[in-house]
């Protein structure tokens, strides 16, 4: 698989047909080059963890203020140091420079955690966000509770406009067999804070995706955000 990781559920059914040692995760991007590294050892023991630090890169959590982040549990955005990074875009220089902070560290924009024992998890994208009742909600945490009820075969997790909070948490999902809204949000419940868990659903016959499987995210805001102030 690539470009996005894998569920736990889907971890558990691979691992009850194929060798535990044959399943390997790495977290990277095309600026970056390969980050982490989760060794099979760990794929159950660090649900949702990406892995530690790939050999030669230095990985580091940092605030809003360019803060260095130290203490376990404490979200920040993930910057790398190493070799291997991008030297640039042709002819896109500022939009490189966006990526940098001092000496040398470079991000993505995503967002992450790490634990006591330096595993990082990518909670998700800055820019995929959603702020509701002035919480950060990340929809990739969503989207992988609710990938593991069983009618459930696809999940895309985005903020529509609310008059009420600014945003509200909204998921589009893809079913194998029929479930009802209510459901869906009763499991979610056991899993997500009360926050997390989404305002409405919409059932729909496919998620949008790049050839390499991203979820196309600025197409399915497109038509809740025209119009309005905000940038999607």
């Amino acid at each position: 698989a690539n470009a996005a990781p894998w569920s736990f559920a889907l971890k558990q059914a691979y691992l009850a047909d194929f060798p535990p040692d044959s399943l390997w995760e790495v977290y990277g991007a095309t600026e970056l080059g390969v980050c982490t590294v989760l060794r099979p050892e760990d794929q159950l023991r660090k649900p949702g963890s990406c892995g530690t630090a790939a050999p030669g890169v230095e990985v580091a959590l940092f605030d809003g203020h360019g803060r260095r982040i130290t203490e376990p549990g404490i979200e920040g955005e993930l910057h790398v140091r190493s070799g291997g990074v991008l030297l640039g875009y042709h002819g896109r220089e500022d939009a490189f420079a966006d990526l940098q902070l001092d000496d040398g560290w470079f991000g993505v924009g995503d967002i992450a955690t790490m634990d006591d024992e330096g595993y990082f998890s990518i909670r998700d994208r800055k820019k995929d966000m959603v702020i509701t009742g002035g919480v950060n909600v990340y929809p990739a945490m969503v989207e992988a509770a609710l990938d593991e009820h069983p009618a459930v075969r696809d999940v895309a997790v985005i903020g529509i406009p609310s008059d009420e909070w600014g945003e509200a948490v909204h998921a589009l999902v893809v079913l194998d067999t029929p479930v009802t809204e209510a459901e869906l949000a009763a499991f979610a419940h056991e899993r997500l804070a009360g926050y997390e868990v989404p305002r409405s659903f919409e059932f729909v016959t496919e998620i949008p995706r790049t050839a390499s499987g991203k979820i196309l995210k600025r197409e399915l805001r497109r038509p809740w955000w025209e119009g309005r102030a905000r940038r999607i």
